[in-house]
């Protein structure tokens, strides 16, 4: 059975494809809060986030007509967000620790036994103290919904290092809460 997506704003997509201006300026204030926070996430600079911004609603607007309705606008539009805020950590020169020479990587610990009971705002200050690699594997992962094969593709690692990103990432996010005085209960 094949996944059928209902975009709720495919008159206003639509408009776009014809040249509306307004509806172009509707779809900005649809969803400009929602890609600004994913490249927060990835990139952690309030500049930086609100380039991508912009430079992916261009970029969306430019290409609408490539928009073939396979999934949401939105969906097409947080991987233009995405892939932009990718481009501009690989300016930075941020860089994954390779760990294709380590032959097995533990399985995931489930969530429960790491479930903390912390304020979201904490848990948010908190990431963005966690290095560049670590905090865009653990954002895509936890927060973006993908998978670490997804991962690896975009972030062109591989599935390895992807996990072992995460892993650290957690775990030097469980550090960082523990010093301010969080722990698990």
């Amino acid at each position: 059975m094949e996944a059928i997506y209902v975009d709720k704003n495919l008159e206003l997509v639509k408009e776009c494809m014809r040249g509306s201006r307004a509806a172009q300026f509707e779809l900005y204030k649809l969803y400009s809060k929602a890609m600004y926070n994913v490249a927060l996430r990835i990139l952690n600079y309030e500049e930086e986030a609100e380039d991508v911004l912009q430079e992916s609603f261009l970029d969306a607007f430019t290409r609408i007509v490539d928009f073939r309705q396979e999934t949401t606008f939105g969906l097409w539009l947080k991987q233009i967000v995405i892939n932009k805020s990718i481009n501009y950590l690989r300016k930075r020169k941020f860089e994954f620790v390779s760990t294709d020479e380590v032959s097995e990587v533990p399985d995931e610990v489930s969530a429960d036994e790491y479930e903390m009971q912390l304020q979201a705002d904490d848990i948010r200050k908190a990431i963005t103290k966690l290095p560049d690699g670590y905090r865009v594997v653990l954002s895509l992962y936890l927060l973006e919904g993908y998978d670490h094969e997804e991962i690896a593709h975009i972030l062109k690692i591989s599935e390895n290092t992807s996990r072992t990103q995460y892993m650290r990432a957690k775990k030097k996010l469980k550090s960082i809460l523990e010093l301010k005085g969080m722990r698990d209960e």
